[in-house]
This record gives C-alpha cells, structure tokens and sequence, in this order.
C-alpha cells in the first residue's frame, strides 16, 4: 500500500508560540519597477496598518527590480525614516527574482508579498498569514475568485484572469482557485525547500511556486479578498500572459517526466506528535482510480483492437492470449508511470514479471468466458465475444487495481527515519537546526523558536532551535565557532545569475 509515511525534507507544521526574540515573525516584500508615485504612500499605509492591526513584530522590505527612475531614493528614505523597513535593489527585472532573493535570505518564519498598487484590501492580510503561524498551513493565497471574494475590475482582466485559471486546472490540475492574486504568504521553512525548484524569474514565479507546491502534497490555504483593480497598472497583459503559457508547457513537461524532485518538500503524516509513527497511510487513492480507470480504458480499446486484428487469422483462445499479452506490457509501464508516479528503470523488469502474473490471471478469466460461450453456443457472433470479453475485463481489472497497488507497485518506505534540510540561509542570517528524526516527546518549540512579540528594538537575544533530537543554542550574530559577525541582514543571491549582467532575462 503506497503511504504517506515518508517525511521528505519537511518537518511536521507546528505552531509558533508566542514570546519574546528579535526576529520578526512577518517580512513583507513589496517588489517594485519604477514606481516613485506610489511607492511610499504605499508603505506608510502599510506600516500604519500592521502596527494598528498585526500582534507580532513585522518588517516590510522594498525588493527594487533595477528601477531607472528615483524609486531607490524614495526607498532609502523610507528606510532610514520607519524602522521597520528595509529596501535591497537587484540589478536585474523579474518580479519572481525579486522575492526569491529576499524570501531566501529573510530570517523572517513567515514571509508575504504583496503589489505596490495595494489592489487587495489589507484586511485579509492577517487571515493570510494566521494558518501560517498556527501551522495549519504550508502557504497561503489571497483569491479573487472564491465564492465570497468583491472584486471591481474590467470584463478584459476578469475573463483572461479566469481563463489562465482554467488553463491551470485542465493542463496542470492546479486546485487553487487564483494563482496570479498579488498577495501571498509561505513558511520559511518551507520556501527554503521550494524555491530552489521555482525556475521562473518573472510573473509565472507564482503559479509555478504553487502548482509544485500542490504536487508536493502541502497544504495551501486560500482566503476571499476584496480586490479593486488598479487602471494604472503597468502589466503588460498580452506578454504577460504568453510568458505564463510558455511556463505552463514548462513546469507540465517537468511533472510529466517526473524530472522534478517533489519528494524532497514533502511532509510526514500526522502534525501532532503522537501521529507521526502512523504507517500505512493510503495516498492518493483517489487519483490513483482516476489514473487506473482512464489507463485501463484505453487499454481495453487496444486489446479491442489487437484480438479483432489476431481474429483475422488465429482462433477466439489464441487471438485473446496475443492481445491481452501485448496490452498487458502497455498497461503496466503506462499504470506504471502514471498512476503510480514510479520514475526510472530501476525495477521495471521486476515490475513487468510482477505484471505478466497479473496479466495470467487476467487471461484465465477472460478465456475461463470465452470457453463458457464456446460450450453454451458453437458458433457464436462475433459482438456476442467482445460483450463477454468486457465484461471479463472489467472483473479482471478491479483485482488488476488491486494487486498493482498492493503488490506490484507498493510505497516501501524506501526513505529512512532521518532526513536533512539544506537551509539556504545566508552567512549572516539566523540559522535553524533542521535535522529531523523522531520527536523524543510531545514538549517541542517548533522549528523557529519562541514566536516574537512586538516591542522597541531589543537586545540581541538567545534563540533556541529544539525541535528535533538536535539542539542549537545560539545568538543573533554569533558564529558556531563563538566567534561574532555582523548581524544586519544581508540578501545574498539565490543563484548566481540573480545579479550576473550577463544573464539576458
């Protein structure tokens, strides 16, 4: 039985309890090109309404992408005026680039992001980020399609906004409901797994980021906005959106091929601590018919098709064996590779003998009903054989369902009770003990410490990282040597191509 019992790099969600830490729990991005007019009224009324509305420390970072107008000096400013604000500027364009750096180098347990034009109503903001912070969820998206969602914009944007949303559910089998709404949130723990497989730099960061997200088995939570368009907006739609259906053929191409490796931002079953040693947990069931049903019924259209072929010149006994053979070997590598996910030729001889076991019970089944109406009539019609052909068929293939999945292609647990998270912190930047084995009691503070309150600027304070069964005790600045460095956040690239002048994109 194929389980979810494998914990990827991921540990279990936990909620972030309250106290005191110099962190703060909450950095928002604010991505921006050339955007002088906007950007601070922006910011001051943000600012205003987290101190007026947001429990917890905050801090709002302005992501400059390589703007040529005074958008840095407007930026600079505001740092230097609002504590809590910082700026960073990228040589480079691409709104995805953007949040990638910050995101990565943010020390922030949560991190949003949100457009400078403040379209969404920054009341959903804390509904945002809460299942965040209680753990509920992995990420979090505001929707402007959700059945309680007022939006006010133009029949131009709200029908391609819906048919890009379409696109996603029947090319990608996205879930969500709205991939391109400006004003999103994900756990640092969880970014820190994710992005290093979001290619895209540009618009398309987004759906891409969630629809790996989704294949990968997190939780992503939508919240209903209030949304009032800006007809300023500065999107150019038609590029836009032929960029975003060039990422679509893209990020599909990867899924089908099984070249991205999701298993690595997955997490075990069971959040509460007395869950975690649960084995056998069915996964899947549901696509796993859904794959099954529509591989078995092509297949029997192929087996159709060959026994009228083999019909031609052999007998009913010896035209079902030849096409059953031959459709047998289709259906297993086809149920292999798409219905049970299995990728690479390890196994798949062993997973082909497995098949043909199956495939003679399948035969004795279907030639036990051939030989049945051959003794209950001489001669029978050619329509009459293919009815009892089917129905056979369609008995052989619910145990053929159930021997795949419980035999042939089984969830072993092939991963170990250990797993380790490459963090992609920066040299300067908090670091947190992310090595996951089972949980030694319920009694844990979660993978980022004490969850921090607002307050005046506090002293550097001591960070305890006890999640797991090993602790990391340290404080803002210091190195494992004891030895101290700068503490200032510094956003260091993701990739090398992020500030490269070389890159084209």
């Amino acid at each position: 039985m194929r389980t979810d019992s494998s914990p990827g790099t991921l540990p279990a969600r936990e909620h972030l309890p309250a106290g005191d830490a110099g962190t703060p729990v909450l950095d928002v991005v604010i991505p921006v090109y050339n955007e002088e007019k906007d950007l601070q009224p922006c910011v001051l009324r943000l600012h205003e309404h987290l101190k007026r509305t947001f429990p917890y420390a905050f801090r709002i970072t302005i992501a400059d992408n390589a703007s040529i107008d005074t958008t840095p000096q407007v930026a600079a400013r505001l740092e230097s005026e609002i504590p809590e604000v910082k700026s960073f500027r990228l040589e480079q364009k691409g709104r995805g680039r953007a949040l990638r750096t910050v995101w990565s180098a943010s020390d922030a347990p949560i991190l949003a992001y949100m457009d400078v034009d403040l379209s969404t109503d920054l009341n959903a903001l804390l509904p945002l980020v809460a299942p965040l912070i209680s753990g509920h969820s992995d990420l979090a998206i505001g929707s402007r399609l959700a059945r309680s969602s007022r939006v006010v914009r133009g029949a131009k944007r709200e029908f391609i906004s819906r048919t890009y949303n379409l696109i996603l559910r029947g090319s990608l089998q996205a879930r969500f409901s709205d991939a391109q709404c400006g004003f999103k949130a994900i756990r640092r723990d969880v970014a820190q797994a994710l992005l290093p497989l979001v290619e895209d730099t540009g618009w398309f960061f987004d759906t891409e980021m969630l629809v790996l997200a989704e294949r990968a088995g997190l939780r992503i939570h939508e919240v209903p906005v209030d949304w009032v368009d800006d007809p300023n907006s500065t999107v150019h739609i038609v590029k836009t959106a032929t960029e975003d259906l060039k990422g679509v053929w893209r990020v599909g191409k990867a899924l089908a091929s099984g070249s991205l490796p999701l298993d690595r931002v997955t997490r075990p079953f069971g959040d509460d601590p007395r869950d975690r040693d649960i084995k056998d947990v069915p996964k899947g069931l549901a696509r796993q018919l859904v794959g099954f049903c529509v591989v078995g019924g092509l297949s029997t259209l192929f087996y159709l098709v060959l026994y009228s072929a083999f019909r031609q010149f052999s007998g009913s006994q010896i035209a079902n064996a030849l096409a059953l053979l031959v459709s047998a070997v289709a259906n297993t590598a086809a149920n292999r590779r798409l219905t049970f996910g299995v990728r690479g030729r390890g196994g798949a001889v062993r997973h082909q003998a497995q098949g043909l076991v199956v495939f003679a019970i399948g035969l004795a089944l279907t030639s036990g009903s051939l030989a049945a109406l051959n003794a209950a009539s001489s001669n029978p019609a050619h329509s009459t054989e293919l009815a009892v052909l089917v129905a056979a068929n369609l008995a052989a293939t619910v145990l053929r369902f159930l021997l795949f999945r419980a035999w042939v292609f089984p969830d072993r647990g092939d991963s170990t009770d250990e797993s380790t998270v490459v963090a992609l912190n920066s040299p300067s930047s908090p670091t947190y003990s992310t090595a996951a084995t089972t949980p030694r009691n319920a009694q844990h503070h979660g993978a980022y410490g004490p969850l921090p309150t607002r307050q005046p600027q506090p002293q550097q304070g001591t960070y305890d990282t006890t999640t797991y069964d090993t602790t990391t005790q340290f404080r803002a600045g210091e190195a494992a040597d004891g030895t101290w460095r700068d503490a200032t956040m510094q956003l260091q690239p993701v990739r090398p191509h992020d500030t490269d002048p070389r890159d084209p994109r």
